[in-house]
């Protein structure tokens, strides 16, 4: 059964939603071509990022940042944080909304201030 943008693989949740879609789609293609699906997802999300970033230097991007108080979501740039809480998942959960209606990017980092990997 192909993917959509409402039915994909968990590990796909969380990517921006711009490569989401662009790793849905190559997934699709690669499964038409007779990958199997463990092999098929991660060839196309890496493929995926490789595409939005290519083609889309200059997104804005909300980050999702270690603070005082917990976690932050912090539009790249800013001085003061857009949503701070104390999980790291409610503040992705808020990034992601921010990130669909602005169409921005999601860029997580670790509890350490290092950059995650999607």
């Amino acid at each position: 059964m192909p993917w959509n943008n409402h039915d994909y693989p968990p590990s796909m949740k969380n990517l921006d939603s711009d490569v989401r879609k662009k790793a849905i789609e190559i997934a699709n293609a690669l499964l038409d071509e007779g990958y199997e699906e463990g092999r098929a997802i991660p060839i196309a999300t890496e493929k995926a990022k490789e595409y939005v970033a290519k083609h889309n230097p200059h997104k804005e991007r909300y980050e999702v940042k270690p603070h005082e108080d917990g976690w932050q979501v912090i539009k790249e740039g800013a001085e003061r944080a857009s949503f701070v809480t104390e999980s790291k998942e409610k503040a992705l959960d808020r990034a992601r909304e921010l990130s669909d209606k602005y169409d921005t990017a999601v860029v997580t980092y670790k509890e350490d201030g290092s950059k995650q990997s999607d």
